[in-house]
């Protein structure tokens, strides 16, 4: 007789842990509380439907924060296998020139989600929309918004973190996991814009301007891409990397210290030698001609050190190098792109099942766990649910 399996919630582990089930040997059904799936799987598509990450596994193993809580996960399913598995239902993919991976082109964000829809369908997965979970009864069944009553052999969660409410995914169900007694972690914004106090004359000009071709550092970690001045302060790919260590310090001393090389394909040494050596008599015009910085690049050096400094070439040399920012504050979870917090990892065991409450599992960005923007969240997502579902089906012969 079939084990019975209901999900809950239908994100991108929801999903997947669906369409890799066996339903030879268990009765599938998804609980969803939208009128569709994948309703932040979409939301993901609509800045450029980034899937993955194209680095070795090794590598983006390390992206995620903390790197060994994944690893097994990522290397049973890695960002190959998601590539060669949605081949396999014909949405091919292609890297683009930041090594992030796309659908093709002309492959809407709607049209890969039909396509894992349509095999999960195809399997004869029920799929029951609009039931809220509403928490457990006495019995430890589960209940719903419809007066529904579910009692399953086996629970998977898979609610979702905080960010991103308009699609339903708002970490309400954290409230019926803490009253069970399970330990949840508060969530906080990860991916966000951070907040700089800058001075009204430097955002005036500068607002809404990029930092192209930086590296930034905070807490020995350094992340090269782009950063864009906002009047809150600064965001991008460059500072979205860095969350865990930008936190880190907010948490431990209420502000965080950013370092950004303006210069990072010189060396200090070369910086330096092309200010003393350069035979333009304004120091504005030797940045700008001899080293390419650009007209905000300027105007932030003018603006965070002293004109002494900026007319000093040793000084100037080192903060073109090392600019000294200082961090006060972060967006909040409703402007964040993603979030770290939710189930916290000493509550399950090494297959994601809850060790208060056997036979209920938790998947995908509901657990405790950092990732960056590129497609390292979705990849983790992804691949905890086929863990999860490589695990049942091994283990119930």
């Amino acid at each position: 007789m079939k084990k019975s399996i209901a999900i809950i919630g239908g994100g991108p582990s929801a999903l997947l842990m669906a369409a890799f089930l066996d339903v030879n040997k268990f009765k599938i059904t998804i609980y969803e509380k939208n009128k569709t799936l994948g309703r932040k799987f979409l939301v993901a598509g609509k800045g450029g439907f980034n899937l993955t990450h194209s680095e070795p596994i090794a590598e983006l193993i390390k992206r995620f924060t903390p790197p060994s809580f994944l690893e097994e996960v990522l290397l049973n399913f890695s960002n190959q296998d998601l590539r060669d598995w949605l081949k396999s239902i014909d949405i091919k993919t292609f890297i683009g020139s930041s090594k992030r991976v796309y659908p093709e082109k002309d492959i809407k964000p709607i049209t890969v989600l039909n396509s894992i829809l349509d095999v999960i369908n195809k399997k004869g997965v029920n799929i029951k929309y609009e039931h809220t979970w509403n928490g457990w009864s006495n019995n430890n069944e589960h209940l719903f918004n419809t007066n529904t009553i579910v009692k399953a052999d086996y629970t998977i969660f898979a609610l979702g973190g905080s960010s991103w409410k308009v699609t339903g995914s708002d970490g309400s169900w954290t409230t019926l996991f803490k009253q069970k007694g399970i330990k949840v972690n508060p969530f906080e914004a990860s991916n966000c814009a951070y907040q700089i106090e800058w001075p009204d004359q430097f955002i005036a000009k500068h607002a809404g301007i990029p930092l192209k071709n930086i590296t930034a550092t905070c807490l020995e970690n350094t992340q090269r891409g782009e950063a864009v001045i906002t009047q809150f302060g600064l965001e991008g790919n460059a500072i979205y990397a860095l969350s865990p260590k930008i936190r880190l310090g907010l948490i431990n001393q209420q502000k965080a210290i950013l370092f950004l090389d303006l210069k990072p394909t010189l060396t200090l040494k070369q910086v330096h030698q092309k200010l003393i050596e350069s035979s333009l008599k304004n120091t504005t015009d030797t940045l700008r001609t001899l080293l390419k910085l650009s007209n905000v690049q300027i105007g932030l050096l003018k603006t965070m050190i002293t004109k002494e400094d900026f007319l000093n070439p040793k000084t100037l040399s080192y903060c073109i190098k090392n600019l000294e920012l200082k961090i006060v504050g972060s967006a909040t979870i409703d402007e964040a792109i993603s979030t770290v917090g939710g189930i916290a990892r000493d509550a399950i065991n090494e297959n994601f099942e809850l060790k208060k409450l056997p036979n209920h599992y938790c998947i995908g960005e509901m657990l405790d766990y950092d990732a960056p923007t590129g497609g390292y969240l979705l990849q983790s997502c992804f691949s905890t649910g086929v863990f999860l579902a490589k695990y049942f089906n091994k283990n119930n012969t």
